[in-house]
């Protein structure tokens, strides 16, 4: 047998394939980007730095991986495009060189009442592929031991048409997992109807009083006043009992009201469907207040909280059922699969050993399978969204993370970062839009925007090396080096918040006296129970005012002006000056631009293609009719107003003939917590996540409690913001303020006059106080995680 001899025809040129090793960006506009071009090496690690709001997004998210997004998606075909979201072409001039973009960002999970961490990623679906294998007794298919799926039986006569048509009898069950009492929620509601209405008054004179239900209101009051069930001039106190039955229970019953047919329902299911079927926390403020006052959440009695059918919990696995295993902590999980020896599932349980031992090598395993995705803070869903990529086969794509060491220990960032140099070396382009300098460290590119944020950002001031960052005089570069130093003198406390017992997630009955007056820090590692003890276990009626990582809400019309109440006042100073209505001057109202509906731009929707936007031709983009531009206060108009910045602001209302103290009083407070440069009109959707941090707590500034509680407000921040932050809450302090700050930065534990360390580890390992006093004295004690990592910051 002769065997061909293998000739090395490779030659020393570079194959044409090879050198395509660049992302091309020519003349990226974006946002507040002033036609920016670099060059980005492809399969290597690519940190985006620059101060909040100078433009990281807008050229990482918003033009690199959004284009790369458009051109997968225009692959499909037109059928599929139109049940895909549309993408418009970002504003660039040219980009080349992209590959598939994964974008992992901080955008919180779904807040579903049913969504958990398991059912967010692969592990509950294996799970229960796992138990419908080998569980005991067997109950049925997957779907009997999922909480979201009810069992469904049915029978009847169908009627096949083939041949000589024929009537069959058939049936059809599914057997799904659904706890039937609470829906698969875990808990149940009982509604105090007293918060509900007034019942010493009739439905015409105003009886109820939930939120937006109004007299004329045509979905609901009305329905109930003129659908001919019930009497509207009645007292409800004086109701019979079948009134009474029909005004809380009656199931949806077709009526008539002016004609137009509407559903009338009882009360009771009515609140259930529009308020108690969302998650409280997704909920509006007033409305959430409302739901807290009118209902009482307990677990539900017939599943004990599992939100599991009571054949589901009967099938196990080693004594243990399906319930029980979502209920483990995610490191005590991966224990249990990997204990399991059956062949005939080996493949499976493979693919859930990997899922779990990823949660764990990510810094997760202090989580459960069953713990609700809306209470995960944004640093958490973003690790569970990175746990599918890991150990993925795929090569040569763009993985784009935002801040991926948010909520994160120093202890912490050494293991993300490690991931990160993983998937480079795999063969990967990462980028990566960070401000922790142990993160800048480890990249191969770095690139610098600024020089400052909003109009005063969008351009590149540095491209290379970290080495070349450190000696090019950027704002980064100057700042990467800073360690805040230990106070040579603390606060004395002005009276104590006693937190008794505290028992919340893995608190082990923890007693505490969080120090009034003074700034109080409370760390740990990432679960080891910071949030559950300050936002779960302050008691009720403490004046405190809790400003928290949840995203604001508003759309494409919002902007600071209106989100802060600042419209108020400036509408009323433009209608007294001109002797017109406030409403006029409101783009929402009255002064809309007709063509536009005061939106500035037109939306036209090309179905499964981009929808185009383009600036209103009879506004100019200014949102408001021509005839409300006529009116001037201090020699501008109010879109010239909305144009201008916070700071330019401030001094146009401080004094002269538009001097408005009320307005004066709120752009302060917007100045000082560091969005001087923001402009008024700036839509909401356009704020980098600091940004809206920073905003939810200027509106916060004005309100008299006395107790401010942070959640790691340096989320979003540049090394050179941190400074302004910590100069901020010790302005918050010297005014009488309690501060009190959830936080894993350094700096900010360096600052504080007390730290309170939980730990030592995060889950079930943590839940306990293992540290309380002074900064200085955690640095020399040195006998926790926290204690090392702040010795190493401060240099000593």
């Amino acid at each position: 047998m002769s065997m061909a001899k293998r000739t090395d025809t490779r030659s020393t040129a570079l194959h044409g394939a090879d050198s395509h090793d660049l992302i091309h960006v020519h003349g990226a506009r974006e946002n507040n980007l002033k036609d920016v071009s670099i060059e980005i090496p492809k399969r290597r690690l690519t940190v985006f730095t620059g101060v909040s709001g100078s433009g990281k997004s807008s050229l990482v998210f918003d033009t690199i991986a959004a284009e790369s997004q458009r051109l997968i998606n225009e692959t499909y075909s037109a059928f599929v495009q139109g049940f895909m979201p549309t993408l418009a072409r970002p504003e660039v001039d040219v980009l080349e060189g992209l590959t598939t973009a994964i974008v992992v960002d901080q955008q919180r999970m779904g807040a579903d009442p049913r969504s958990t961490v398991g059912t967010a990623t692969d592990a509950n679906a294996m799970l229960r592929i796992l138990f419908s294998r080998l569980g005991t007794p067997h109950i049925g298919p997957p779907s009997a031991y999922a909480f979201n799926v009810p069992s469904v039986r049915a029978s009847g006569a169908i009627t096949v048409e083939r041949g000589a048509k024929k009537a069959v009898k058939a049936t059809f069950s599914r057997t799904g997992g659904m706890c039937t009492r609470c829906e698969g929620r875990g808990t149940v509601s009982d509604i105090d109807l007293t918060q509900l209405y007034d019942d010493s008054k009739s439905i015409a004179e105003g009886a109820f009083t939930i939120p937006g239900w109004k007299s004329d209101s045509f979905w609901t009051v009305r329905v109930y006043a003129e659908s001919g069930l019930l009497d509207p001039n009645k007292p409800i106190c004086k109701y019979t009992k079948k009134e009474m039955h029909d005004f809380l229970y009656r199931e949806p019953t077709k009526v008539k009201v002016e004609g137009v047919n509407l559903t009338y329902e009882g009360l009771i299911p009515k609140i259930q469907k529009s308020f108690l079927s969302k998650d409280k926390e997704a909920l509006q403020p007033h409305i959430r207040a409302f739901v807290e006052r009118a209902v009482t959440f307990t677990t539900c009695p017939e599943c004990d909280g599992t939100r599991l059918s009571e054949g589901a919990r009967s099938s196990k696995i080693k004594r243990t059922n399906i319930a029980d295993a979502c209920a483990m902590q995610i490191s005590d999980l991966a224990e249990w699969v990997s204990d399991l020896d059956e062949p005939s599932v080996a493949p499976l349980l493979a693919a859930l050993r990997h899922s779990l031992d990823s949660f764990v090598e990510i810094g997760l395993g202090y989580l459960s399978l069953d713990r609700p995705s809306g209470t995960l803070s944004g640093g958490e869903a973003q690790r569970v969204k990175m746990v599918r990529h890991l150990g993925s086969s795929l090569t040569d794509v763009t993985y784009v993370f935002d801040e991926p060491t948010i909520g994160l220990h120093p202890h912490d960032i050494q293991r993300m970062n490690n991931l990160l140099l993983r998937l480079r070396d795999k063969g990967n382009t990462v980028l990566v839009v960070e401000h922790k300098p142990e993160t800048i460290a480890i990249a191969d590119h770095v690139v610098d925007l600024g020089p400052g944020a909003g109009t005063g950002g969008g351009s590149v001031c540095f491209e290379g090396t970290v080495e070349g960052l450190r000696a090019g005089g950027t704002i980064t570069g100057r700042h990467l080096d800073d360690r805040a130093a230990l106070k040579d003198t603390v606060r004395t406390p002005s009276g104590t918040l006693e937190i008794r017992g505290a028992t919340a997630h893995n608190l082990r009955d923890v007693d505490v006296d969080i120090p009034l007056g003074v700034l109080a820090v409370v760390t740990g590692v990432a679960g080891s129970g910071k949030s559950s003890l300050v936002h779960g276990s302050i008691p009720a009626g403490a004046g405190v005012v809790s400003i928290d990582q949840s995203a604001i809400r508003g759309s494409r019309r919002s902007n600071p002006a209106t989100y802060t109440g600042l419209l108020d006042p400036i509408r009323k100073a433009f209608a007294k000056a001109n002797g017109v209505k406030p409403a006029l001057f409101s783009a929402n109202s009255e002064g809309a631009c007709p063509n536009c509906n005061g939106v500035g731009v037109i939306y036209t929707d090309l179905a499964m293609m981009a929808g185009v936007a383009t600036t209103c031709e009879e506004c100019e983009g200014k949102r408001y009719q021509a005839s409300v531009l006529d009116y001037h206060l201090g020699g501008r108009d109010i879109s010239e107003v909305l144009a201008m910045s916070v700071t330019e602001t401030e001094e146009f209302f401080g004094a002269g003939e538009a001097h408005t103290p009320a307005a004066h009083r709120i752009l302060g407070r917007l100045a000082d917590v560091g969005l001087g440069y923001l402009s008024l009109g700036q839509p909401l959707t356009t704020l980098s996540g600091g940004e809206r941090q920073r905003l939810k707590l200027a509106t916060h500034m004005a309100e008299k409690d006395g107790v401010y509680v942070l959640d790691e407000p340096t989320t979003g921040l540049h090394l050179a913001d941190v400074e302004h932050l910590l100069g901020l809450l010790d302005r918050l302090v010297d005014s009488g303020k309690s501060v009190i700050v959830v936080e894993h930065h350094q700096a900010v534990m360096a600052h504080a006059d007390w730290i309170i360390d939980l730990g030592p580890g995060a889950g079930h390992d943590g839940g306990r106080i293992v540290f309380e006093g002074t900064p200085a004295d955690l640095v020399a004690d040195r006998s926790t995680l926290t204690g090392e990592h702040l010795a190493a910051y401060v240099g000593t």
